[in-house]
């Protein structure tokens, strides 16, 4: 169309541009220059008429060029899932493509040049969702910039959709308001997908935070990545000591291979592996962990590993105390059995010895040694009987102090015979408890004699009596002597465990059964050539009066 009228336009102006030139030479050009002239005016004529045109198709193709782009522009916006909206700086809608006017309920509705609010007339439902957006522009415009926001939108059937909303102000060189570029994507699915994570993402962290054992994360060369609360609780280390450190650093050498081992396992294909290992406590003591290792498997590949770790020092302790109970018995039975056979041939056999004593005094050398075995023989079967019936014992106001130093009269030549210095040190001279005073006795004795015979040659042992505030009274008995190795000390206290030659292994156990019959409780510490510490701790009053309390003594 626009070439038809471009055509005709120029023949007209070609047909008035020869009737006039050719009428003006006639007329008032002389002869000799017409055709100077008519050369002059022909070639000006063809490149007026080749401007024009020029300037004719430029004009034209730009104008097929604008509206091809906008043809373009139109279909992309009408084609977006997105809502697409053009506003002019009043807020009347300029053009909005198909998605946005379905998701308002205005496909029907002649939108353009009106505002928020007048729409809001023609949509019922959305009424004050427009009216609102009205609002929402304002703070766009009065912010200055792009704005980004998250904005709900009801759905007819009841449910909601959610958009992520980009609203673009543009201004006029002075700053006044040009237009309103108003886009927004529904990141429904996406927000929901989102908040699925979350809730996946809080329940692993209350498993993991709020499990009530300890759970940590390692790499596959053992390094801790990651550990929940817990493990500060039982074993003293924060996450920050532990986070970064190989899980070695934290475990005794022989432990080291079984930790080693359950890695490998693992790295091989093993679904799972439980074990058992010691953990150095950061005060310093051990404890035992129940641990159960599980790969952590990302994308079919092995990415770490995850260890559950229960502490079972208690049940592990309570344990070997049954052990030993077991064990004690069985010596009380066999003890039973046994002691009263011995006994009635023993009395005989002494009696007949200090005759022969008596009446020849050619073998008394032999007859000594004959009596000592003997009475060494009868010492052990009143310990084996001690053990086999149970004594009533009758519990009474005692001076704790008075029996201590009773004891260490009585053993003071012991330890003269011994070159041991023998010390007692008090805080008091009066410590009063309820007690079995022969009991007591017997326990000092036990523990005292042990601590004279091994601290050797010009050794020394200290009785330290005192009073601790929570209500119990501390008898340390410490010497200077050999030493009782690790493995030894775990069997202190089971029956027929000694290191002495001539020892039976029934002193600690009779000892250990006094404390615990007087509710107290004994603890040994020892080094290897640096010597021996027995802290006892026996409680100032006894639950019941001195005159009901009872106990028995003893395992059958």
């Amino acid at each position: 169309m626009l070439k038809k009228k471009l055509s005709i336009l120029l023949i007209i102006s070609g047909i008035i541009w020869i009737i006039g030139t050719t009428y003006f030479l006639s007329q008032y050009t002389p002869s000799p220059m017409i055709l100077h002239l008519k050369w002059i005016i022909e070639l000006s004529y063809i490149l007026t008429i080749g401007w024009l045109f020029y300037s004719f198709i430029s004009q034209a193709r730009a104008l097929n060029k604008s509206k091809e782009a906008e043809e373009r522009l139109y279909t992309l916006i009408h084609s977006m899932v997105d809502c697409v909206i053009f506003k002019d700086g009043e807020g009347k809608w300029l053009e909005a493509n198909t998605f946005g006017l379905k998701l308002f309920q205005l496909e029907h509705v002649d939108f353009k040049g009106k505002k928020d609010s007048e729409l809001a007339e023609f949509s019922h439902f959305y009424k004050e969702t427009l009216n609102y957006c009205e609002v929402s522009d304002e703070e766009t415009w009065l912010n200055g910039g792009i704005t980004h926001v998250e904005e709900v939108v009801p759905m007819p059937d009841g449910s909601s959709k959610t958009f992520d909303t980009i609203k673009v102000p543009l201004f006029h060189s002075d700053n006044s308001r040009k237009g309103l570029v108003i886009i927004g994507r529904d990141i429904t699915e996406r927000k929901h997908t989102e908040d699925l994570l979350n809730i996946s993402i809080q329940k692993y962290r209350s498993l993991f935070e709020y499990n009530p054992e300890i759970v940590y994360m390692t790499d596959l060369s053992g390094v801790i990545t990651k550990v929940n609360p817990q493990l500060q609780l039982v074993t003293g280390y924060s996450a920050k000591q532990a986070v970064g450190k190989n899980i070695a650093n934290f475990v005794p050498k022989h432990v080291k291979m079984i930790v080693e081992h359950s890695i490998s396992n693992i790295i091989n294909g093993q679904t799972s592996q439980s074990y058992e290992m010691e953990v150095n406590h950061k005060k310093g003591n051990t404890i035992t962990l129940q641990c159960t290792s599980l790969p952590i498997i990302v994308n079919n590949q092995i990415e770490g590993i995850i260890s559950y770790a229960k502490d079972v020092t208690l049940l592990r302790q309570t344990e070997e105390r049954l052990r030993r109970t077991e064990k004690l018995s069985i010596v009380g039975e066999l003890a039973a059995s046994v002691a009263h056979e011995i006994r009635n041939p023993l009395t005989s056999l002494i009696g007949f010895v200090q005759l022969l004593q008596m009446e020849s005094e050619k073998h008394q050398f032999y007859h000594k040694i004959m009596l000592e075995e003997l009475n060494r023989i009868n010492h052990i079967t009143g310990e084996l009987l001690l053990l086999a019936k149970p004594q009533q014992v009758v519990f009474k106001k005692i001076n704790l102090y008075k029996i201590v130093f009773d004891v260490i009269s009585l053993l003071q030549p012991d330890a003269n015979s011994q070159n041991v210095q023998l010390k007692f040190l008090s805080m008091l001279q009066e410590y009063w408890m309820d007690g079995e005073p022969n009991q007591l006795k017997q326990l000092f004795i036990n523990i005292i004699k042990n601590a004279i015979d091994a601290s050797g040659n010009n050794g020394e042992v200290t009785v330290y009596l005192d009073s601790k505030l929570d209500g119990q009274i501390s008898i340390s008995v410490k010497d200077q002597g050999c030493g009782i190795s690790e493995k030894r000390l775990e069997k202190i206290g089971e029956p027929f465990y000694s290191s002495k030659d001539k020892g039976t292994g029934l002193g600690l156990t009779v000892s250990f059964k006094i404390v615990q019959s007087h509710s107290g409780s004994i603890e040994f510490k020892s080094e290897i050539n640096k010597g021996t510490e027995v802290l006892i701790l026996l409680p100032i009053t006894n639950k019941e009066s001195p005159e009901l309390a009872r106990e028995e003594i003893g395992f059958s």
